[in-house]
């Protein structure tokens, strides 16, 4: 089913303002979260200028790019941003030129090229893990975002990147972020404002009830959007088995006993032991509670080290 076609008989009543989505006949737990999400982002649309959406290649951004295209009938009228470290594993970097081509996608990829060229890097030697994701992530996105780094943008015409002509700022960025995922995350909001420097503070945070969002900000202010918040990880491969949305190959054991239950740059992730070969599988695995004990980032190395993911997104990282 394409998200472009309705996924039920009966189209969801309309809604009027900010009440509340009910829990209407018919309507099962995947349709409330879709519309919620599909709600915000719209709501993100309507309300600011220069949005982009970032997109990790990972399943829970992949489900949040096919909610846009479901939100926007087919067509995402925001660019994609995807932050390239140089060291992601690359059947990520064909999933991504894949769907760009197939989907047509207004995609757009930033680099730390002072960084990467300089050597200032884990898998070089010269800095530790943490100092490595704040170079290459946080402040390659910071950088990309407010225009400062060269961007390359995909011209579909002739099949390939070539620079962006353009550097105007994004000031609202839609991310994959889920509650669940990771302590630090679970102190969102679905509208979250930043600084003029992207940089994020915790207690600071607007107050959301009852589906009442606050999208009046003063000028300068960043904000980042969260579609995906309430969302878990069995929702989001349930909603992959729905609506059958392809996935990067990692995600599944190819033979071998393990597979990829986080996806980032191979020097800093790991697999996971596990048999899940099909989306079913992955299913019945979380469902089990075989992996209930085992965070879900686990694998990722940089969660580990001093400080934590969360020092990272008080500085811009997702």
């Amino acid at each position: 089913m394409t998200p472009e076609q309705p996924n039920r008989q009966n189209p969801a009543p309309s809604r009027q303002g900010n009440e509340p989505i009910p829990s209407w006949a018919g309507m099962d737990h995947l349709d409330d979260l879709e519309a919620i999400s599909v709600h915000i982002l719209r709501e993100a649309y309507a309300n600011f200028k220069h949005l982009g959406m970032l997109w990790s290649i990972g399943k829970d951004s992949t489900v949040m790019l096919w909610l846009a295209r479901k939100a926007f009938f087919g067509h995402v009228p925001f660019p994609l941003i995807h932050i390239d470290t140089s060291y992601k594993i690359p059947e990520m970097i064909d999933y991504r030129d894949r769907l760009t081509r197939e989907w047509k996608l207004n995609m757009v990829v930033g680099r730390n090229a002072q960084a990467l060229d300089g050597g200032q890097t884990f898998p070089a030697g010269a800095v530790d893990r943490l100092t490595c994701c704040r170079l290459l992530k946080s402040e390659g996105l910071k950088n990309t975002l407010e225009g400062r780094f060269p961007r390359q943008r995909f011209n579909h015409s002739i099949g390939r990147y070539e620079p962006d002509p353009g550097s105007d700022p994004f000031t609202g960025v839609i991310v994959g972020v889920r509650a669940d995922e990771e302590g630090s995350r679970s102190k969102e909001r679905y509208f979250s404002p930043r600084d003029r420097g992207n940089e994020w503070n915790v207690g600071d945070q607007p107050p959301e009830f009852w589906n009442q969002y606050k999208t009046d900000f003063a000028p300068g202010t960043h904000l980042r959007i969260h579609p995906l918040l309430d969302w878990t990880e069995l929702n989001i491969w349930e909603y992959i088995r729905r609506e059958n949305i392809p996935t990067v190959s990692l995600y599944y054991n190819q033979g071998d006993g393990t597979r990829y239950r986080s996806l980032g740059c191979h020097p800093c992730t790991k697999p996971i032991e596990s048999q899940a070969r099909t989306v079913d599988e992955i299913i019945l695995e979380l469902k089990s509670g075989r992996l209930s004990n085992t965070a879900e980032r686990a694998g990722r190395a940089q969660d580990a080290a001093g400080g934590g993911l969360e020092s990272l997104r008080k500085e811009g990282y997702m």
